[in-house]
């Protein structure tokens, strides 16, 4: 052995296991779980890139633009996060629209809303706390709902798939409380052979119908032996009955629910958690507006964005991610702007931001900014730049960190657990029908960092899981 090639290979020993220069093939042992899977390579996108490097490790149709599912929803956090500020908040204006004497409201309430897409049951409970430390404890009028910050098409919560109760499906909206979701939660008591089932919230226009049978199998997809039959009664209220099975063996469960219509839904949560607090309100609730020149009587700050992003990136949250996509195209308004939030504006305010980045990617295509989509496009090199981008950026720490990590938490609490990877990669999934996807940054053995992109857009992407962690684990060994 010569002396120079002593000197290279003790250079490599000491740098540890070296990444090879770009491929155009894929590793063996994932070509082989690929072709396991029944998937073929012409179906897939991948790009993986190191940190720092000038080429990419591997890069497997990475120009063909692909449906990245809920992986999209990376492009909408990193953007909200760099245009509007990691601090940013939402404001919820409170305003009393007649005479306000002694905590007697001779009026209307009026709640405008700005698009929060975190005032779930937490939050608004605390609204209507700081309501009441204004002194304010009797409305004699009605409850206005003012959502007319948002200038959005009507669609059909089912145009998706169906499924117009998914909570997934819920729709826009710049006043949504607690994501209109009815949570119902299964626990089994086999004591007596039943299924205890319990909602939260409980609103009074709801009637419960408990037909479900405890077994004792496996507990599996337990989802799809769920019977929900969901209709409106003789009264007005809105009949619920579950039926199907439901394994011990499954333990506590929530199957979350979008019943109600937003008037309905914050009416029934109103009154219960104003009447908690010592509040007095008989009124109706009301879709309307709010009063032109008076002062709010409240301004409610929804948590930070970063807290937002987190939800969002780590539970896969649809609703808050669409809801933070809409804020985009307000990030150069003033506060309180009477011009309403429109989805053009978001997008051109997206790919202004894109192009001032110097990342020009004519294949984007972003429906509505959280994956939910089948229109939705991007390609795994597009994918890959903007995470090499990112990781340059001011607002990288709180970026990545809103990331399920593998084995930990999120969407990849059950993922890699037990392999060299877990707690070494922040990874976004996506699923839809017909579509798999994950990116996002990990680790190598030698400590290199990495961002991985691996879309599947083929009938058989359900089974793409075991492709994918087996493409980390090689990436983790030093791809050797």
């Amino acid at each position: 052995m010569t002396e120079l090639k002593q000197i290279v290979i003790l250079c490599f020993t000491l740098a540890g296991i070296a990444l090879p220069a770009f491929s155009g093939n894929l590793p063996a042992q994932v070509q082989q779980a690929l072709k396991q899977a029944g998937i073929p390579e012409s179906a897939v996108g991948i790009y993986v890139h190191e940190i720092g490097a000038t080429q990419p490790i591997l890069a497997i149709n990475a120009d063909e633009a692909m449906n990245p599912a809920s992986v999209m929803k990376l492009v909408t956090t990193f953007a909200g996060l760099e245009l509007l500020g990691p601090a940013y908040t939402w404001e919820t204006a409170i305003y009393a629209h007649g005479k306000l004497e002694n905590g007697v409201l001779q009026g209307d309430l009026v709640i405008k809303g700005y698009g929060d897409p975190k005032l779930d049951l937490e939050n608004f409970w605390l609204l209507i706390h700081r309501l009441r430390q204004t002194g304010l404890h009797e409305i004699t009028g009605d409850l206005i709902l003012d959502h007319t910050h948002y200038d959005i098409p009507s669609d059909d919560p089912g145009a998706f798939d169906g499924q117009p109760y998914r909570t997934y499906n819920i729709l826009p909206e710049a006043l949504l409380v607690n994501y209109r979701t009815s949570a119902l939660h299964l626990t089994p008591q086999p004591e007596n052979n039943t299924v205890r089932l319990v909602v939260d919230p409980l609103p009074d226009s709801l009637l419960l119908k408990n037909n479900l049978k405890l077994t004792r199998g496996d507990c599996g997809d337990w989802r799809s032996l769920l019977d929900t039959e969901i209709h409106p009664d003789e009264n007005g209220r809105l009949s619920v009955s579950l039926k199907g099975s439901y394994s011990v063996n499954c333990g506590k469960k929530s199957h979350f629910l979008g019943l109600h219509d937003s008037s309905t839904y914050t009416r029934d949560l109103f009154q219960r958690l104003w009447a908690q607090q010592g509040g007095i309100f008989q009124g109706k609730v009301l879709i309307g507006t709010a009063p032109e020149g008076i002062l709010p009587l409240k301004i409610y700050q929804s948590p930070p964005l970063t807290e937002v992003v987190r939800g969002i990136n780590k539970f896969s949250n649809n609703i808050a991610a669409r809801q933070l996509y809409l804020t985009l195209g307000t990030a150069k308004a003033p506060a309180h702007s009477k011009s309403p939030v429109t989805l053009a504006k978001s997008d051109i305010a997206i790919r202004q931001w894109l192009a001032s980045r110097q990342m020009i990617f004519p294949e984007l295509v972003v429906e509505n900014g959280s994956g939910l989509s089948r229109n939705e496009r991007i390609s795994a090199n597009h994918m890959g730049k903007f995470l090499l981008a990112a990781f340059q950026s001011s607002v990288m720490p709180e970026f990545i960190s809103s990331m399920p990590i593998a084995a930990v938490d999120g969407t990849m609490r059950n993922r890699l657990s037990g392999t060299p990877v877990s707690g070494l990669a922040h990874l976004k999934t996506g699923a839809l029908w017909d579509v798999s996807a994950l990116a996002g940054y990990m680790l190598n053995k030698s400590g290199r960092r990495i961002v991985v992109v691996f879309f599947v857009n083929h009938a058989r992407s359900d089974a793409a899981r075991p492709v994918m962690d087996r493409l980390l684990q090689w990436l983790y060994a030093g791809s050797s």
